[in-house]
């Protein structure tokens, strides 16, 4: 069993109050309620968040990185237990050794109609997981956050709307749209971004954009 990070600590202090891009405010009503997992744990390399790799056979953004998650059912009782659900199923995390520290506000996805619940938790006492769900779950990867803040790993994408966002380059993964946003706001609240250079921007990857377009 491991003791919740200060940076983690004083990241749920303010989770509540963070500002929400006015592009992903959810609209007055509508929208499926949708919640997501953000699970940081000790891992051998220090501290790391949970990701998935989505089947690029799935219907749902595939091929796409991206935290546990999915629809909130009726029988979840909100976003948290939507979010430990989703977890479970597609990574086979126990949710008896996952500490729920707080929840982010809604972010609304336009392309899904997603009202999505970031859910930041702390991973108290780790548990094996791999792809659960084959169907939906290509791979599993616990990855570093010294990885993640590394500015060598880090790039702007833009895709061809001429849109611009920011992404990480990690564990043979390029993520991207919603999660790396997510990522990066949270990674700047927490204290542990470092300085890296936003000039840096690259072309969405045609294969990439390929397995977006059918989502």
């Amino acid at each position: 069993m491991t003791q919740v990070p200060d940076w983690l600590e004083r990241l749920a202090a303010q989770a509540q109050q963070a500002k929400v891009p006015r592009y992903l405010l959810p609209p007055a009503d509508g929208g499926r309620e949708a919640a997501v997992l953000m699970l940081f744990g000790e891992g051998p390399l220090g501290p790391d968040v949970l990701l998935i790799q989505r089947s690029t056979r799935g219907r749902r953004h595939p091929g796409q990185p991206a935290f546990p998650g999915g629809g909130v059912d009726p029988g979840d009782g909100g976003p948290v237990g939507a979010a430990l659900r989703e977890a479970e199923e597609e990574t086979g995390v126990d949710p008896a050794g996952v500490h729920v520290l707080c929840t982010m506000p809604e972010l609304y996805l336009n392309h899904s109609d997603n009202r999505v619940t970031p859910v930041v938790a702390w991973w108290r006492v780790p548990s094996a997981v791999h792809a659960a769900s084959p169907d939906e779950v290509d791979s599993v990867e616990r990855v570093p956050i010294a990885e993640l803040v590394d500015p060598g790993n880090r790039i702007m994408l833009r895709h061809p709307s001429g849109m611009a966002g920011p992404a990480f380059r990690v564990r043979g993964m390029v993520v991207w749209g919603f999660t790396a946003m997510v990522l990066d706001s949270v990674l700047r609240a927490a204290g542990l971004e470092r300085p890296w250079d936003t000039a840096r921007v690259e072309q969405l990857p045609p294969d990439i954009l390929g397995l977006a377009s059918r989502s």
